[in-house]
């Protein structure tokens, strides 16, 4: 059959483009494409309107200038917090100032040194000297040798060292004494709440801040105690000494009488500058546009604060003993009060100090750097890796790691909000107990990321098309 021989093709039917005008038809098509594309790249850009750039920028500085000065002013006013709520809490809180002072009592050093200042009140009141001479006088009436009553009367500076050692061996198991621990705690309690009484316009019997700022505790009790013990021990003479109504100073500065005069503004300030400073960094985070970026910098800024405190504490405590180097006998009992009296501020600073690198870490993790999403990245990986191992052989976690899933974002923030509330609500917070919740909470996030079991990936579209061609 000739080519004059073959069918004619149906009335109404185009014949299909033949490979190479398809081939035309692309290539006409490409570089019409590449012509539109040279010259949208070959016309000078259009500047965008002042007026239209202006105010978003203006905006974006005046937000990122208040974020700024929020959390400036969060951070400065947080170790002022930490001092005003110290103060507050140990002239306002009778058992948080007797948590305080309690421990002095079984310190040996305060215990020497109230040995010694009762030894001294007791000695005072006993004139070996003058008994001695009662003791010659009646010998002499008796008709002895003047030899033996001038050798009698030498004896007075043996004698009396005899008895001061005896008494301070007394006093030292005094204060060594259990019960010289509760005698402490129950002084520190009644002087405590007399002091309360005062500073609140109730009128006391004794007043434990005098004019010049002395914080005293009164050894009246402990004196009268002092006598039963030598009396008991055979020393008979001690019965006649009377009531002393001595006290031992455990600290003196004229800050104590400016604190006295401010009572109820303190009491006032110390309750709400710790929730406004926290407050202020807060709104300072949700005013930033970039907010964990901005959480990074008032953690660390705040960590910062705190340490800046340590070390204003440090400075404070050396000027003070310097101060008292020349006022006070025990220059080592002095030292070991104002330990004591700051413990609650350092311990205050060390927990805040925690918490804020804590929450800087987590916002760092959580954050939009390179580096953060890096390691999100590899983190994310490896616990689909070690699930996919899992469900391999058979262990999976089914429709809970679903539902997990589709709620992870919640329920992360359910438990770090659990984690912020317990820290937040302890009685007495710590940096032991921030590290462990921040553990815990980190261990429950990563175990969510472990468990959370994603769906199955869909199959892709045209995957039969492709398929098909690939085979053709």
């Amino acid at each position: 059959m000739t080519e004059h021989d073959a069918p004619d093709a149906p009335k109404g039917r185009m014949p299909s483009p033949t490979a190479a005008e398809r081939l035309a038809a692309l290539t006409r098509e490409n570089a019409d494409l590449r012509a539109q594309v040279a010259a949208l790249s070959a016309a000078p850009p259009v500047p965008p309107a002042t007026a239209a750039a202006e105010p978003p920028v203006r905006h974006h500085r005046a937000r990122a200038f208040v974020s700024a000065l929020l959390i400036v002013l969060g951070v400065l006013l947080a170790p002022v917090s930490v001092v005003v709520g110290w103060a507050q809490g140990e002239l306002t809180d009778t058992d948080q100032y007797v948590a305080t002072v309690g421990p002095l009592a079984q310190d040996p050093v305060i215990q020497s040194a109230i040995a010694n200042r009762l030894t001294t009140e007791v000695m005072n009141q006993i004139d070996v000297g003058a008994l001695l001479d009662d003791a010659v006088g009646a010998l002499e009436e008796q008709g002895l040798p003047p030899r033996v009553t001038t050798t009698l009367s030498a004896l007075e500076v043996p004698l009396t060292n005899g008895v001061r050692s005896f008494v301070l061996k007394a006093a030292t198991r005094v204060v060594e004494s259990d019960a010289f621990s509760t005698a402490w705690v129950e002084a520190n309690r009644t002087a405590h709440e007399q002091m309360v009484a005062v500073m609140e316009g109730e009128p006391g019997s004794v007043l434990q801040i005098g004019s010049e700022g002395q914080l005293t505790i009164q050894l009246a009790g402990m004196i009268d105690m002092l006598k039963s013990r030598l009396v008991e021990g055979g020393f008979g003479i001690a019965a006649n000494i009377p009531t002393v109504n001595a006290s031992f100073t455990l600290v003196q500065t004229s800050e104590l009488v400016r604190v006295q005069n401010a009572y109820r503004m303190l009491d006032m300030v110390g309750t709400w500058l710790p929730w406004i400073a926290l407050l202020l960094i807060a709104a300072g985070v949700l005013t930033a546009r970039h907010r964990s970026r901005a959480l990074v910098v008032a953690g660390l800024s705040l960590a910062g604060a705190m340490l800046l405190l340590g070390l204003g504490l440090a400075i404070g405590r050396t000027v003070y003993l310097r101060a008292l180097s020349d006022q006070v006998v025990r220059l080592d009992a002095a030292a070991v009060v104002f330990d004591q009296l700051v413990e609650f501020i350092r311990l205050s600073l060390r927990t805040v100090g925690v918490a804020a690198l804590v929450v800087a870490a987590a916002a760092y993790l959580g954050g939009g750097s390179e580096s953060a999403r890096t390691l999100r990245a590899e983190t994310a990986r490896g616990f689909a890796a070690a699930r996919g191992w899992a469900e391999g052989r058979g262990v999976s976690t089914g429709p809970v790691g679903s539902w997990l899933f589709r709620h992870k974002r919640l329920v992360r923030v359910v438990i770090l909000a659990l984690a912020g509330l317990v820290v937040l609500l302890a009685p007495t917070p710590t940096p032991p107990l921030v590290v462990t919740v921040a553990l815990v909470a980190g261990a429950l996030v990563a175990l969510l990321e472990l468990v959370a079991r994603p769906p199955g990936a869909p199959a892709p579209a045209g995957g039969g098309e492709e398929a098909a061609a690939s085979a053709g």
